[in-house]
């Protein structure tokens, strides 16, 4: 008896969907796509540092790079809790002449800022510490969902003008939508830019002035695919 009450159940389903697909088949609709896309400034740049103890008779510990580092950033008007953080700490051996072992600490930092002027500014700041190990880690754009959203509202827009564009000249009217997919592809910050290379003024000037970096600008595009009821 269960298995002819499953057996039933079974039936019944595949009746069901095969009448659902039958009807939305026999409904007359048209399928349009659409795409749109446009061009960010990034306003989340990621600078990654490391510093070093020199290895040199008159090194500076990390310790006392890290202060003077401080100290700089905060000139910049950077707010050291919120915007550096510690990525790494680690110690390195290397062997000398006379065979003998001395520890050579290195404390890497991911420093968050929101412009290239900030970044040229940084790295100018810290050219003049003699820290010169710092690159472009990766950017963003901190409104990406907000702007993803509003791309999205403007491919449906999109692709309901080119539906009606396609059936005016045939006499019929574009109706309700019965089937909307998202084509989009979702976007990932971008992580190992190539590095930042220092440029200085001519010798001569008694004042370098910081570099106005200009980013590479973020794309960002949305697809929708959508099916149109259609009426006379």
């Amino acid at each position: 008896m269960k298995k002819i009450i499953t057996l039933s159940l079974f039936i019944a389903f595949t009746m069901t969907m095969n009448s659902q697909t039958k009807n939305f088949l026999d409904i007359p609709y048209l399928e349009t796509s659409a795409r749109v896309d446009t061009l960010v400034t990034p306003d989340k740049i990621f600078l990654n540092i490391t510093i070093q103890e020199k290895d040199s008779k008159g090194r500076k510990s990390v310790e006392e790079q890290e202060n003077k580092m401080a100290n700089s950033l905060r000139a910049l008007g950077i707010d050291l809790e919120k915007q550096l953080v510690i990525k790494d700490l680690s110690s390195n051996f290397k062997k000398y002449f006379l065979r003998q072992k001395e520890v050579l600490k290195s404390k890497q930092y991911s420093l968050l800022v929101r412009s290239g002027k900030k970044a040229a500014e940084v790295l100018m700041a810290l050219e003049k510490l003699g820290i010169a190990n710092t690159y472009l880690e990766k950017t963003e754009y901190s409104k990406m969902e907000e702007l993803e959203l509003e791309l999205k509202s403007k491919a449906v827009t999109k692709a309901k003008k080119k539906a009606e564009a396609l059936t005016t000249p045939l006499g019929q009217k574009v109706g309700a939508a019965i089937h909307i997919m998202d084509t989009s592809t979702p976007y990932y910050p971008r992580y190992n830019q190539p590095r930042m290379e220092m440029k200085t003024m001519a010798m001569d000037a008694a004042e370098a002035q910081p570099l106005d970096l200009d980013f590479e600008k973020i794309k960002v595009e949305t697809s929708v695919n959508i099916k149109f009821e259609l009426s006379k």
